[in-house]
């Protein structure tokens, strides 16, 4: 059964290849705490997902300034990430999990089983480690970091947010 909007994340562990090019084990969990946004994308060296992975990485130091971590999921191992970074793709500044079992992309209901590659998802996480947003698009068509931005500061207000609501903006009276 897929992970859905208020749910916990169970204990989810994979092999991420970090900022510093190195290999690590991470848990999801070990960033409760913090606002987490977890992006899955299909396969690395195709057209979209690097327009999705630097559009992340262009915005990076606005999601540290909101207390978030952002890290990327694909069904490619972490060797594919580090050769892809190095040839092509460039640094990116946040971990990319190597979900080559396919647990982390099938939890979030984002595993395409028949293509063995995950759709193109975005989660945002609240510090307790609860699913409050999911957006999932299909393979051709890439997602807008600025709107999961504003996602993410409409959340963070605590409050009722109107449609179109934007940061600076004032929640609704009730």
């Amino acid at each position: 059964m897929a992970i859905r909007v208020t749910d916990s994340i169970p204990k989810l562990e994979a092999q991420a290849l970090l900022p510093t090019g190195k290999f690590e084990n991470i848990d999801l969990s070990r960033y409760k705490g913090r606002w987490l946004v977890v992006f899955f994308y299909p396969l690395d060296f195709t057209f979209v997902c690097p327009t999705e992975i630097r559009g992340f990485n262009n915005h990076y130091e606005e999601f540290k300034k909101l207390g978030a971590e952002v890290i990327a999921v694909s069904t490619d191992s972490v060797y594919s990430h580090k050769a892809w970074t190095e040839h092509g793709l460039g640094e990116v500044k946040f971990p990319m999990i190597g979900d080559t079992n396919h647990a982390i992309s099938e939890g979030f209901g984002v595993l395409l089983p028949e293509k063995g590659i995950a759709l193109r998802g975005t989660f945002i996480l609240d510090p307790n480690g609860v699913v409050r947003s999911a957006v999932v698009n299909d393979l051709s068509v890439g997602r807008s970091v600025e709107e999961t931005l504003r996602t993410l500061q409409a959340f963070q207000t605590g409050q009722l947010t109107g449609c179109e609501w934007k940061p600076g903006q004032q929640p609704l009276k009730v």
